[in-house]
């Protein structure tokens, strides 16, 4: 595989979001997306339903739009801290984080993140400053997370909390690094869906997400 130097994030990025906004009009301006209405209802299931999970008398939804240096994460895990600490059990409560944009990496296993980049192509480095070649939101490793004891996404989900990924954003993204690595846009994108991290919902859009995540009694917080 062609190796690729992201150093240039931003002006990635950047003309990435430039072409993003026409590319949303019909999906992707790439071929293999052209004639697409609807969303593969195979690939995601019932996202719909995935919603009716949410449980209890305290709710909220994070919108996790940028890294933030976790915090899309570290807020999920602080509004089960500070519940607990005011008497209510994880029972009764539900944070739901929708990742979306430029925080979609954080939804997807090790092995994307070292075949692809994803720490170099969305600049989140580790306390050295080197690139992440590891998810180190999923289960957290020392100095990961700015302070000790903060859950990552494999604990809160059993705790009960929810974690979803946007399906536009993956589309959208990994046809651009597909561009910039000489590879099938359609392979990478069905790899990068294919490494979701267990039991992370694949929803057609973040935005779609927290409007549902409202629907069914949310508070909505911005997370980055």
């Amino acid at each position: 595989m062609k190796t690729t130097n992201f150093n240039s994030r931003r002006g990635f990025l950047g003309a990435l979001a430039l072409g993003a906004t026409a590319s949303t009009l019909s999906v992707l301006t790439n071929p293999i997306y052209a004639n697409e209405t609807t969303f593969d209802i195979k690939i995601m299931g019932d996202a719909d339903k995935w919603f009716d999970n949410i449980k209890g008398t305290h709710r909220i939804v994070y919108d996790g739009s940028t890294p933030n240096h976790g915090f899309p994460v570290i807020w999920n895990w602080a509004f089960y801290l500070t519940n607990n600490g005011t008497g209510t059990p994880d029972e009764d409560m539900t944070a739901v984080t929708v990742l979306r944009h430029e925080a979609l990496p954080i939804a997807f296993e090790d092995r994307l993140w070292e075949k692809y980049p994803l720490g170099e192509v969305f600049e989140m480095n580790d306390g050295s400053g080197k690139p992440y070649m590891r998810n180190p939101f999923y289960e957290p490793q020392e100095g990961d997370f700015p302070l000790p004891g903060i859950d990552g996404i494999k604990r809160m989900q059993e705790r009960g909390a929810m974690f979803c990924a946007c399906d536009l954003a993956t589309k959208v993204y990994s046809n651009a690094v597909a561009t910039k690595m000489n590879l099938d846009p359609k392979e990478v994108y069905e790899d990068w869906v294919a490494g979701i991290l267990p039991n992370v919902q694949l929803v057609p859009s973040g935005v779609w997400a927290l409007g549902r995540a409202q629907e069914h009694g949310c508070g909505y917080i911005f997370a980055g």
